[in-house]
């Protein structure tokens, strides 16, 4: 597992724990593939809610996995999310 500070960290859990955010955005981002962000999740989430991740994961659900994503979900942000440029969330 990679030394990662507690910011980076939190960033991971965030990531992970969103539906829509693959785990190769993570990987992109950290380098931290797929095993080492269940790692992660699994020390330091409760048990409890660690395994409601899990659960959400592999239900099919959530579109952790590239080969479960529907075709038209090509990029890593969702539409919702606004952009940020300069540290200043950029207004619509």
């Amino acid at each position: 597992m990679q030394n990662l500070n507690e910011r980076e960290k939190n960033r991971v859990i965030e990531m992970a724990w969103e539906d829509r955010t693959p785990f190769e955005a993570i990987e992109f981002q950290f380098g931290l593939p797929e095993k080492e962000v269940i790692k992660i999740m699994r020390k330091e989430l409760k048990e409890s809610s660690f395994k409601m991740w899990r659960k959400r994961v592999n239900s099919g659900v959530s579109s952790k996995h590239r080969k479960k994503r529907p075709q038209s979900m090509k990029t890593f942000k969702s539409s919702r999310q606004k952009t940020i440029s300069l540290n200043k969330i950029s207004k619509r």
